[in-house]
């Protein structure tokens, strides 16, 4: 297919497999940026990134995991195996070469299996922002982030009360509660309400209990790490025992930013972000 004429209408869903279809933006001309978003949100994540990228001749293609936001959200697995593979064949059906992979949160640690499990395919540089990895949760040898406790309350929680849920996390999704305005908070709101609650504790489930410390060694693509100093969600620890783990990476600290940098550094987060792309 290669580059693609503006003039042709493009797909604004990717069949993956029979009845599921993921819900693509796909916008711009130039070197493809490929957007994986976080838990529990979708592609729309991206709104403030995607005029910036395509201002600077990039190809923007944000792509939403099957359960969330506009996909479809059939009953099955939602580890990072699935993911990654949807991943795999909406690249292969758009054709996609040479990508830059960004993942935002858990979006990151599908990012990390997608380039470990498929040595990289359609890919050529990887950006890891706020990163679920290499563990989002404790272990005897990994002391980081939260305990697996933690997450199994925020499971319960999802079966009980999701908008409470959602409600908590959204507090501590920023460096401070008041950090992003009440109109932003709320059209994130409305991005997590529209997963499926099924989708949202499974993903809670790959979060709690995926171990990618030996897929971070299979990572030889240039990999940029960004991360808010002021994380909540994803602790400054996973950055730096993300940076021990993949051989070529650096990486650019938010200082100002909780796991939010995308909307509390926008300005920040798009320069590095296309700053890293063109190099």
């Amino acid at each position: 297919m290669g580059k693609i004429s503006t003039s042709i209408t493009r797909a604004e869903y990717v069949e993956v497999q029979p009845n599921v279809r993921l819900h693509v933006t796909d916008c711009g001309e130039g070197k493809p940026i490929v957007l994986i978003h976080g838990w529990p949100l979708s592609d729309e994540m991206y709104e403030y990134q995607y005029n910036a990228l395509i201002k600077n001749n990039f190809r923007a293609i944000g792509i939403t995991l099957r359960g969330f936001g506009k996909s479809d959200k059939p009953y099955g697995k939602y580890d990072y195996d699935i993911h990654a593979s949807d991943i795999k064949t909406v690249l292969s059906k758009l054709d996609i070469k040479d990508a830059v992979l960004v993942g935002f949160s858990m979006g990151g640690s599908i990012a990390i299996r997608y380039v470990s499990k498929y040595s990289g395919a359609h890919v050529s540089k990887l950006a890891l922002c706020g990163a679920a990895a290499p563990i989002w949760t404790q272990r005897k040898d990994f002391k980081y982030n939260l305990p697996k406790s933690a997450v199994d309350e925020l499971i319960e929680l999802n079966y009980k009360d999701r908008p409470k849920l959602l409600a908590n996390f959204g507090k501590i999704f920023s460096a401070t509660e008041t950090s992003l305005n009440e109109g932003i908070q709320s059209w994130l709101n409305g991005i997590n309400l529209s997963a499926s609650s099924y989708a949202t504790a499974q993903c809670l489930i790959a979060l709690r209990d995926t171990d990618l410390r030996r897929d971070l060694e299979k990572i030889t693509i240039p990999t940029v790490i960004i991360h808010g100093k002021k994380d909540k969600i994803c602790s400054f620890d996973l950055a730096e025992q993300m940076k021990l783990g993949i051989k070529n990476s650096h990486i650019v600290t938010f200082e100002k930013s909780g796991h939010s940098m995308f909307l509390e550094e926008t300005e920040k987060f798009n320069s590095e972000l296309i700053k890293f792309a063109k190099k």
